[in-house]
């Protein structure tokens, strides 16, 4: 867990000099506020290992857990409103910074698993075009073992079996895109 040793500090808060030209309205602290929230519940949200990655003043960051376990939706909001209290005293671009790179690489991940289910579903319908379709894309791939997983699985198919084939070939298809990127 990456915890930040700096602590929140209390001096954001501007003087109320009439003369002051950084002052800001009420309506647009508010909508910070607000901002401030939702990042914090975006932040709730995260899984364990993926908060980890964000570099949290250890407050912050038992706020965040404390508000994970709460379940009634009233000690929910008060712990919310208390995270972006407690998100107003912090430096918050390494915060936005590290929430966007870990929800960035998860997005990655869900795109790159629709593409490789739809070269597996592709194959599965169209066979040799679809193949060398593949063949050209990643020419790494292993032809004779493809269309041996791809016939299996459309055998399985056929006789309503399992799709234990298929996942082998989507399991396949996983590892040579992981291979190629390694490469790359």
């Amino acid at each position: 867990m990456q915890t930040s040793s700096h602590k929140c500090d209390n001096n954001n808060m501007h003087d109320d000099d009439p003369f002051d030209d950084t002052l800001v309205s009420k309506t647009q602290r508010k909508r910070d506020a607000h901002a401030l929230q939702a990042l914090g519940e975006s932040l709730v949200k995260l899984n364990k290992s993926a908060l980890e990655q964000i570099p949290l003043p250890d407050d912050l960051q038992a706020a965040i857990v404390e508000a994970q376990r709460l379940h009634q939706r009233g000690a929910l909001k008060r712990q919310l409103q208390y995270i972006g209290k407690l998100m107003r005293q912090c430096e918050l671009e390494p915060i936005r910074v590290a929430y966007e790179k870990a929800t960035h690489s998860y997005r990655e991940d869900v795109q790159q698993h629709h593409q490789l289910e739809q070269w597996r579903d592709r194959l599965l319908a169209e066979g040799d075009q679809a193949l060398e379709a593949l063949l050209r894309k990643y020419p790494a791939a292993d032809r004779q073992h493809i269309r041996q997983l791809v016939r299996s699985a459309q055998k399985e198919s056929a006789k309503a079996k399992p799709p234990k084939a298929a996942r082998e070939l989507f399991r396949y298809l996983r590892q040579l895109v992981s291979d190629q990127d390694d490469s790359d």
